[in-house]
């Protein structure tokens, strides 16, 4: 194992910045209501013997189907996302082409033999990626943030906005520092005339290595043209997600994580009914669930997350996109929904 894939700790202008920020206090980045990594009545200890269990169907009985797209050629004319599983996925709009949190190296942990993709889960490569106009980068845990994906998509790159303190990483691993963007919660800029992205709260947690919070963790706001989009990354269910609601208006689409929860850990990632809910409080006309489908990092079935959603957004009368990895997705008009996670 190279010891680059663990990156780099905030030092030089990325470290002045985050002094400087409001969400740092105490030596870590802080979230806006107190959050525990873990339940009140758990220990740590437990938590790994729980998880360490064999639990039933957390990895799918065979290999996930998957749609082989051409991304150079992507439909121009509207908004295009096309999901990668996890929380990877490209938003095409606006002529510009987006790269969330990419994650292609085929694990997601600092050992390739760790938490291993799901078989058909991890057909796309870097090389299948167009060139990149703006990679953006929500925080920095391993499945979330890949050394492997970086290094090969860096000569593809425009630019990076990225969560503060996470530039180091970038940087050590060959993204020149000119290329990248640092966000703070709320920080705003303009991509063009018709086209910006702020940085917004989340409530979770960084780290690569046992020092955690020393980079913050963002979700952003993408306004392109006549479309507003919510790209959640990781964050348990709080009060920010009325505030950036209330602060935007309505959204066309909210990405946001629904798997990877547990009762263990309630406060850093959301149950799937909160995700739905957490939809509602933004005003989204529709949501992506994400953050399920590659990778075991909880103890449910696999497929459990999709299948909670649906049952809450059915209550809530909120209508939820389901595309197969690859598959591109048109928000503007009808969707055909294939059940692809029964099997």
């Amino acid at each position: 194992m190279s010891l680059k894939v663990i990156g780099k700790l905030p030092s030089g202008k990325s470290r002045d910045l985050i002094q400087q920020s409001p969400n740092y206090k105490n030596g870590v980045f802080q979230n806006q209501s107190p959050t525990g990594l873990k339940a009140h009545d758990t220990s740590y200890w437990q938590m790994m013997k729980e998880y360490l269990k064999k639990h039933p169907h957390t990895a799918p009985p065979k290999p996930l189907p998957f749609v082989k797209t051409d991304l150079s050629i992507l439909d121009v004319q509207q908004p295009v996302i096309v999901w990668f599983g996890h929380s990877s996925y490209l938003v095409k709009v606006e002529g510009k082409t987006f790269l969330i949190d990419p994650v292609f190296g085929g694990n997601a942990a600092p050992l390739p033999g760790m938490v291993k993709a799901f078989p058909g889960s991890n057909e796309y490569k870097a090389e299948d990626m167009p060139h990149i106009d703006y990679l953006i980068i929500t925080h920095d845990h391993y499945d979330h943030l890949d050394y492997d994906t970086i290094k090969k998509l860096k000569d593809k790159i425009g630019h990076v906005y990225c969560a503060l303190g996470v530039s180091n990483h970038l940087q050590y691993w060959g993204i020149d520092e000119s290329k990248i963007t640092e966000m703070d919660w709320w920080d705003q800029h303009l991509l063009s005339d018709t086209m910006q992205i702020t940085a917004a709260p989340a409530r979770h947690f960084s780290g690569r290595t046992l020092k955690r919070a020393q980079s913050l963790w963002c979700s952003y706001v993408l306004q392109a043209g006549v479309y507003t989009f919510y790209l959640g990354g990781d964050s348990g269910y709080d009060a920010h997600f009325k505030t950036i609601g209330e602060r935007f208006g309505s959204f066309d689409l909210a990405i946001l994580e629904a798997g990877q929860y547990n009762t263990f850990w309630p406060a850093i990632h959301m149950m799937p009914e909160e995700t739905v809910q957490a939809a509602i409080d933004l005003h989204a006309k529709s949501l992506l669930p994400v953050h399920w489908a590659k990778f075991k990092l909880g103890m449910h079935p696999w497929n459990e997350p999709i299948k909670r959603v649906l049952q809450k957004a059915w209550e809530l009368n909120l209508p939820v996109f389901t595309p197969q990895i690859g598959e591109p997705l048109q928000i503007v008009g009808t969707s055909n929904r294939t059940v692809w996670w029964e099997m």
